[in-house]
């Protein structure tokens, strides 16, 4: 499950897909990054599952595997969520829960980003729990919880790339510049790898995010 530090990181990393710009009435949000042209939050969440969903099952088809969807898609509000065995859900948090396949995300939190800051939050936070859903399905075998992270990272910046490949979404020119910028304010104020609940520092998830963007899923 994803934890709060986790979440502020997902905050900073929206600056890969938009550019906030200041005014003296405050935050103007960017054009959509949808091409289909469905600027509402709730087209963004459904094309952002669809596309890292699309994305996943070309990637297993290609290695001759078999993707297998996620089993629900849940918003919630506050705490009002499902639990993922005995860890209840949060306010301002998206997770992946291996035991139930799904993934959950408090509704409220998200939208007031996409409203505040644009459209590209949906874009990154959803491929990043959908980066935990595919670690799930391979078995992966890390035994530290950054290192899940620093791939799911990953693994959300090459599902990104390829949706802005695809010709789906729009990315502009020196936005990657910018996440990396916005990331050195994220991540662990140490490089304690043992500690079960460290995401990585700032350089590391940089790097993981950045690699997968600019390499694809083989980078990770």
């Amino acid at each position: 499950m994803t934890s709060p530090r986790s979440a502020r990181f997902m905050a900073a990393v929206l600056t890969l897909v938009l550019v906030v710009v200041s005014t003296g009435c405050g935050v103007v949000r960017r054009e959509s990054m949808d091409r289909a042209g469905d600027d509402t939050f709730e087209g963004d969440v459904r094309t952002a599952r669809t596309l890292t969903e699309e994305f996943w099952r070309l990637q297993f088809q290609e290695s001759g595997r078999t993707y297998r969807p996620i089993n629900d898609f849940i918003p919630y509000s506050g705490r009002f969520g499902p639990s993922c065995g005995d860890q209840p859900a949060v306010p301002n948090n998206a997770f992946y829960c291996p035991l139930g396949h799904f993934i959950a995300f408090d509704q409220d939190w998200m939208e007031s980003l996409w409203s505040e800051m644009g459209d590209g939050s949906v874009y990154v936070i959803i491929p990043h729990e959908f980066g935990h859903a595919v670690q799930a399905q391979l078995r992966t075998g890390y035994q530290l919880n950054i290192q899940m992270e620093l791939q799911a990272d990953c693994y959300a910046g090459a599902a990104l790339s390829g949706m802005v490949a695809s010709g789906a979404l729009a990315a502009e020119e020196g936005d990657e510049e910018e996440l990396l910028y916005s990331l050195a304010a994220a991540g662990d104020p140490t490089d304690d790898w043992l500690d079960p609940s460290a995401h990585g520092t700032a350089e590391q998830r940089q790097r993981s995010f950045a690699a997968g963007y600019q390499n694809g899923v083989t980078a990770c």
